[in-house]
């Protein structure tokens, strides 16, 4: 068995990776455009910070235009508009 200790005072990982560092939305939730309805959709963060893709309400099952753009913090900023 191997242990590594690190001092308790230690703060060279916060210096690499400050809080927040690392972290984004997965969830998001938002209106249909058609039915009004507010839903969950699950993001995902390792696709990019710009993504634009078609997916269908699970309520009326109208597709949406998706267009999800990442912040340097990780926040999601989520749009949904009705497919032409």
């Amino acid at each position: 068995m191997i242990y590594i200790s690190v001092p308790p005072d230690d703060d060279t990982l916060d210096e690499d990776f400050p809080l927040g560092d690392g972290t984004a939305d997965t969830t998001a939730e938002a209106q249909c455009p058609y039915c009004g309805e507010t839903v969950v959709l699950g993001l995902d963060p390792g696709s990019g910070t710009h993504q634009e893709y078609v997916e269908d309400c699970p309520v009326c099952c109208n597709p949406w235009s998706v267009r999800v753009d990442y912040g340097p913090d990780g926040l999601a900023d989520v749009t949904l508009d009705e497919t032409g």
